[in-house]
């Protein structure tokens, strides 16, 4: 028995994916959601993975400054239905597909990795470069000015 390996989207997945992300933006962007916990909180969506039937969808979103995701991701997942009619409507498909919002945890893993190459090796790395600032200025190793190396005036 085989199993299936995990292929990477199509290139209607992602076009699609892109499509249905620009809508949902537009949406939320337009006010069009009456919940008191999206009130005056800009959300990104920034990015929509569609299943390869693309009859799912899920939309990774974040709210500015990453304050209240979970929050926020509830009452997206709330106004689901209403958004994926207002979807539905402005893109031309033959199935409307079923939303479903995620936490976008791209940012947190970013900053993560950030830190670790800062954290880690980054005392190292200066003192490397400090190094190697010194050989390459102006001067010479021999301390006279640079003037092609062998000290004659042009």
């Amino acid at each position: 028995m085989t199993r299936h390996k995990h292929r990477p989207p199509s290139q209607r997945q992602l076009r699609v994916g892109e499509i249905v992300r620009h809508a949902l933006a537009e949406l939320i962007e337009r006010g069009e959601l009456h919940d008191p916990d999206l009130d005056g909180v800009p959300v990104t969506v920034t990015q929509v993975a569609m299943s390869p039937d693309l009859r799912n969808g899920t939309a990774y979103v974040m709210p500015l400054g990453g304050v209240e995701a979970a929050r926020t991701v509830a009452a997206l997942n709330r106004a689901a239905p209403f958004l994926q009619g207002r979807v539905a409507r402005a893109v031309r498909l033959k199935f409307a597909p079923r939303l479903r919002f995620a936490s976008d945890e791209s940012f947190d893993y970013a900053d993560k990795i950030t830190r670790l190459l800062h954290g880690a090796g980054g005392g190292a790395r200066d003192e490397q470069d400090n190094g190697a600032e010194d050989e390459t200025g102006d001067e010479d190793r021999d301390g006279a000015p640079d003037g092609g190396g062998d000290g004659s005036a042009a």
